[in-house]
């Protein structure tokens, strides 16, 4: 599919980053509300969770932040949970979007790899401009986040 200046619009963003340490401890900064809620989101952001059920079929409902004060509902499902190899999160509000989180062993320790996908070309091309860099600080935040714990 082109948009109107005939460049390719992409339905999936996808990014990766390798962090030194084993899939197991990546994992653990995904599966724990309180670890999670610190690193989740682009910079600047900070997360209220008011559901967290980490199995495939939970629901996950929780409040972005934003630096400027203004908030976030948002509300998802784990549609799978295979620790510590792959997470994939179904966005239920608004934009609805399916991220699958893949953690495969590499050289480093854990390649993470990050593909958020959208219904429609059109819903992709809206949101490019905030998606990419947003999924790059936020594998960045993860990168930190396990560091932390070391």
């Amino acid at each position: 599919m082109f948009g109107d200046r005939g460049e390719a619009i992409m339905t999936v963003f996808s990014s990766s980053i390798e962090i030194p340490a084993s899939a197991e401890k990546v994992f653990a900064a995904m599966s724990d509300p309180e670890r999670l809620a610190r690193w989740w989101g682009p910079a600047g952001f900070s997360n209220t969770f008011s559901v967290f059920e980490f199995k495939a079929g939970g629901h996950w409902s929780f409040v972005m932040h934003g630096p400027d004060g203004a908030n976030y509902p948002n509300e998802s499902v784990f549609a799978e949970v295979d620790s510590p190899r792959r997470v994939v999160v179904d966005h239920a509000s608004e934009p609805v979007f399916r991220l699958v989180i893949s953690l495969t062993p590499s050289k480093l320790g854990t390649k993470v790899s990050w593909a958020q996908s959208f219904e429609n070309d059109e819903l992709a091309s809206r949101m490019k401009a905030i998606v990419v860099p947003a999924n790059d600080q936020n594998l960045q935040r993860l990168q930190t986040e396990v560091a932390r714990i070391l």
